[in-house]
């Protein structure tokens, strides 16, 4: 059943982007229902390997104090904060 399957992906991911720190929380989850779905089948993998970093070094790369140094991760991170101000454009929010 392909859709019970992707139902438990999709909470495995959510638990995944549980983090140490509030910010990534909810910079995470929100990309997961939000960029996420539009991801091809490589951006997902990325995605998955990004989660199995340390809250730190994602935080660095989310908000641009670091830049990872593997091409793929880098265009990821790239969405994730093209996705970031998207949000915030669309909803006033401050950086």
């Amino acid at each position: 059943m392909p859709t019970q399957e992707a139902g438990r992906e999709a909470a495995r991911l959510r638990w995944q982007c549980r983090r140490g720190m509030l910010e990534l929380d909810l910079l995470l989850n929100r990309f997961l229902e939000t960029g996420f779905p539009a991801l091809d089948a490589a951006g997902r993998a990325d995605f998955v390997r990004l989660l199995g970093y340390q809250d730190q070094i994602i935080h660095d790369w989310l908000m641009g104090q670091a830049v990872p140094a593997d091409a793929a991760m880098r265009r990821l991170v790239g969405e994730i904060r093209a996705a970031m101000r998207n949000a915030t454009a669309a909803t006033g929010d401050a950086p």
